[in-house]
């Protein structure tokens, strides 16, 4: 006998997951879980009328960095916005687990740096309820969420923790430190993590420019992790400096400890065709035995820029420095003043780095309320100032004064290296590669990637123009059922009787992300920039309405998920 349905998805088009043709079908869910789907006469307490609707499971993001945010707040937004019922914290190695108290500003010094996290904010909202790894889940565990937390190990949490400044001065460990990073990471393995994550990036820097503790952490300290793991995987980003010897390093880690890995997959704008060579690693590692991933964005990384956020093509410029440490309303006076515009548009930017990557005309987009994720290069600021007879410097500065100084423009940094998102379409095609890297809840003032699985949808299944579409029923596999298997979570990312009923109700014809906006809604009044949605008619989390057309229900039966123990 069926049981009786406390909600009922009536008439909705079903993307079921697993990438087969959608089709018609009502949907009934009660106790948290997906019992019937077909043609349904009962009728239940709760009905959602989903003809002229995408049916699809909720999304698993892999790539976040709510792990401050999930101690504060029990709404983990932008995710939450975005169709997303799963998340995956403790990328990249940094983490607030474990940590000794006298440890704490260290890993908060970190987060600033690496995440863009401010320090205000973080002291402000951290309760630092916890010491060990295994007290952090707990204390996670007591609280209530508008999606599922999952978590990982973080390295760079594990080597301050054992070796203090011998850690963040990245000296090599000793073999009594390797145990001991060991035991700790099987130890947060028993707790729950799903996986340990490090980090080997040369951009992962604190504030004052030292590197991320796990830069070029020896062979047999990460050896000695993995082999403790027993379970759950390994996320790794590196810069393949010396690209053949790096992967050679890590394909030794994940046939030694026989756990799977993921590796960020990304076409940088040095070495534009690297990530081929990367992929090429990749499947001959899995022709070998091991189980390695390339995780992979569905747009480019970019950078935001505007007056009110961290970063703008002036801000390495001396009138724009002398205003900088001013809140923006006191800002605005200023960048409206005629004599202030001149002067700061006949000043130079001298660092290099930044003129590359802010004053680059040609490489910078407006973005509009539909974000174009893959602009022509008509589109351009250079462009723009072409046809208009106009310096492009004068440009930007009034395309950023548009929405009363608000504006934000795009500088595509990664994944545009050729102006075009068909190595993306390459990379996302490829059955060696899942989905991931928008970076929830990190990079709050300069990137706001947590909409990728919007874009996703709305992008490449609906508005692209310049290449192919892709099938619908292919990306909601994409970002459900694929990355749920990814992390070994079997009871979610299908529409199958069941499963746990984390479901998404989508008007695909209106499905975007809209324009990003800064907000102060963080700790002490912290600043982030944010992207709200559209056409998420419902999103369900074990059966629970969180979300209704992009209004938060307030209910909250998100938890966190523990790992087989």
């Amino acid at each position: 006998m069926v049981q009786a349905a406390d909600l009922i998805i009536r008439g909705g088009t079903v993307v079921d997951g697993t990438g087969a043709a959608p089709y018609a079908a009502d949907i009934a869910i009660a106790g948290g879980k997906i019992t019937e789907i077909g043609h349904i006469t009962a009728s239940a307490g709760e009905e959602i009328d989903a003809r002229g609707k995408l049916v699809t499971p909720g999304f698993v993001d892999l790539h976040t960095h709510y792990d401050a945010q999930v101690t504060w707040s029990s709404n983990v937004t932008p995710s939450s916005w975005n169709g997303v019922t799963t998340v995956l914290i403790g990328n990249c190695g940094v983490g607030f687990a474990p940590c000794l108290p006298e440890r704490r500003q260290m890993l908060v010094e970190l987060m600033e740096g690496v995440e863009d996290i401010p320090e205000v904010v973080l002291t402000e909202g951290l309760p630092w309820n916890w010491q060990s790894f295994p007290e952090y889940l707990d204390a996670l565990d007591a609280r209530q969420y508008d999606l599922d937390v999952c978590t990982q190990v973080p390295h760079s949490a594990l080597r301050v923790h054992v070796m203090g400044q011998r850690g963040a001065d990245r000296e090599p460990a000793t073999e009594a430190d390797r145990t001991e990073m060991a035991r700790l990471a099987a130890e947060g393995m028993e707790a729950g993590a799903l996986g340990f994550s490090t980090s080997r990036t040369l951009a992962h820097k604190t504030l004052d420019g030292r590197h991320i503790p796990t830069l070029r952490a020896e062979e047999s300290e990460l050896a000695a992790i993995a082999q403790s793991l027993g379970r759950g995987w390994m996320q790794v980003i590196s810069d393949f400096e010396d690209l053949d010897q790096e992967f050679a390093m890590l394909r030794r880690l994940a046939l030694g400890s026989g756990r799977p890995m993921t590796i960020s997959l990304l076409q940088r704008e040095q070495r534009p065709d690297a990530w081929k060579t990367v992929l090429g690693h990749i499947h001959a590692a899995n022709a070998a035995g091991a189980k390695i991933s390339g995780q992979v964005m569905a747009r480019p990384v970019g950078v935001m820029v505007g007056f009110e956020i961290s970063q703008n093509p002036f801000m390495d410029r001396p009138s724009w420095k002398a205003i900088a440490h001013l809140p923006f309303a006191e800002k605005l006076p200023h960048l409206r003043n005629p004599e202030f515009r001149a002067r700061l548009l006949a000043e130079q930017t001298t660092d290099p780095a930044l003129r590359h990557r802010l004053n680059t005309w040609e490489k910078i987009f407006p973005l509009g309320d539909s974000p174009d994720y893959e602009p022509a290069p008509e589109a351009s600021v250079a462009a723009v100032a072409a046809r208009h007879g106009r310096d492009p410097e004068a440009v930007v500065y009034d395309m950023l004064m548009e929405r009363d100084g608000r504006n934000v423009l795009y500088r595509p940094i990664i994944n545009y290296a050729y102006g075009d998102l068909e190595a993306v379409k390459t990379m996302m095609q490829d059955p060696h590669t899942i989905m991931g890297l928008g970076d929830g809840g990190a990079h709050v003032s300069i990137i706001c990637d947590a909409s990728a699985p919007t874009t996703m949808l709305s992008h490449w299944t609906r508005d692209r123009t310049r290449g192919e579409h892709l099938p619908v029923e292919w990306v909601i596999k994409r970002l459900s059922a694929d990355n749920a298997a990814a992390l070994g979570l079997s009871d979610r990312g299908l529409l199958k009787v069941g499963m746990k009923a984390d479901l998404n109700v989508i008007d695909h014809a209106r499905i975007r992300a809209r324009l990003p906006e800064v907000r102060y809604d963080l700790p002490a009044g912290g600043r982030r920039l944010v992207q709200t949605t559209e056409g998420y008619t419902a999103t369900i989390v074990s059966g629970t309405i969180v979300q209704r057309d992009g209004v938060a229900t307030g209910a909250l039966p998100g938890r966190l998920v523990r790992g087989t123990r």
